[in-house]
């Protein structure tokens, strides 16, 4: 289990998707090795071609955890079973699929499958439940995902608090001759040390490569009087993200640089400020956008303002022009416009936020202002 969960929040967990499925008109979830199986019963198994199945049907049965028998052990050292989930075992010359389907009470007409399964066990499910209608667990669990209990709320500040600490040490390692990927490798090490297990991504962005918002790293060298983008994330212990993102600048940058970073800064302290329960997502883009179109850089904002993060770094709810979702307390996602001249320089400032009961919570609270290096 997840160290910010209990067996009773995770057993609520179950009970909810249980009853937001029939709600939903699906009969019962069936959820291969995802974070969507480690929300539900924080079980972060592996995914392999051998099937693991959490089967949560709406009536007629409690839940069923179906593993290979080689995985048996893991699946019991994760917790589940004080879940009151049953671990039923299926031996290699057995079809999983089929067990699956048996194990299911009579009468299912519709399943929802985890958006995260492959494409081989959905094809196994549709030999295997000939009739039923397959549709995405993701109508279930998005509604249940987006809106953060306490325990991930406090989770999510934990991850925000480490990578802050990386970004404080990122001036250690930027240095003037030093390549992108050497700065990525400390960085990435740096974001273990921090209190994450896993590294999701460094970029580190020099000059030209700042104006790429998905850059990693690459062998070019940084130089003085260029801007760098460091954007960088991990999953913790207890399976929550980070993701941060900070500009900096190798001495004297461009004065047209130094212009449009100010009017970033404004445009993401204006969507932040803009956070509260009952605006709509895509209100939030707007407020960062309109300080950028106004100053005439409307162009150069090429992505949206924000998406969803918890156990996922990217989940709903997205921040993006289209989505009318009204905001509401526990939901976190990145705020973090950007301004991007293709082929010169660009930058980017990233908070994660949860909302609150009267406003946002920036959990990341490293300074916005452009950081400027000596090299």
């Amino acid at each position: 289990m997840t160290a910010t969960s209990t067996t009773v929040d995770l057993k609520n967990r179950l009970e909810r998707a249980r009853q937001t499925a029939g709600a939903a008109g699906i009969d019962a979830l069936l959820i291969t090795p995802s974070q969507d199986l480690r929300y539900l019963v924080g079980y972060d198994a592996k995914a392999l071609e051998r099937l693991t199945c959490l089967a949560l049907p709406v009536s007629g049965g409690g839940p069923v955890l179906v593993v290979p028998r080689l995985e048996r052990g893991a699946a019991e050292a994760s917790g589940v079973e004080q879940l009151d989930v049953e671990i039923v075992t299926w031996e290699e010359t057995e079809d999983p699929y089929a067990l699956v389907a048996k194990l299911l009470p009579s009468g299912v007409r519709r399943i929802g499958l985890d958006n995260h399964m492959w494409a081989e066990k959905v094809l196994g499910f549709a030999a295997a439940l000939p009739g039923v209608t397959q549709a995405l667990a993701n109508e279930v669990l998005t509604e249940l995902r987006m809106r953060k209990s306490p325990f991930e709320v406090a989770a999510l500040r934990e991850a925000g608090a480490a990578i802050d600490r990386v970004h404080a040490r990122v001036p250690d390692w930027l240095k003037v001759g030093r390549t992108e990927r050497e700065v990525g490798a400390d960085i990435a090490a740096a974001i273990l040390e921090e209190g994450h297990v896993q590294v999701d991504f460094t970029i580190v962005g020099s000059g030209p490569n700042s104006a790429s918002p998905h850059h990693e790293v690459s062998d070019r060298v940084i130089q003085r009087g260029e801007p760098v983008v460091v954007d960088i994330g991990g999953t913790t212990a207890a399976g929550y993200c980070s993701d941060s993102t900070r500009t900096y600048v190798m001495g004297s940058a461009p004065a047209a640089f130094v212009e449009y970073y100010e009017v970033l800064r404004q445009a993401q302290i204006a969507a932040c400020e803009h956070v509260r329960p009952g605006v709509s997502a895509e209100s939030v883009d707007a407020a960062a956008r309109s300080v950028i179109a106004s100053a005439g850089f409307g162009d150069q904002f090429i992505h949206r303002t924000g998406h969803g993060i918890g156990m996922e770094s990217h989940e709903d709810p997205y921040i993006v022009a289209g989505n009318t979702l009204p905001l509401e307390p526990g939901m976190a996602f990145s705020v973090e416009p950007g301004i991007y001249f293709a082929g010169e320089h660009g930058a980017r400032i990233e908070d994660i936020l949860v909302v609150t009961e009267s406003g946002g919570e920036r959990v990341n609270l490293r300074p916005r202002e452009l950081t400027v290096l000596d090299g």
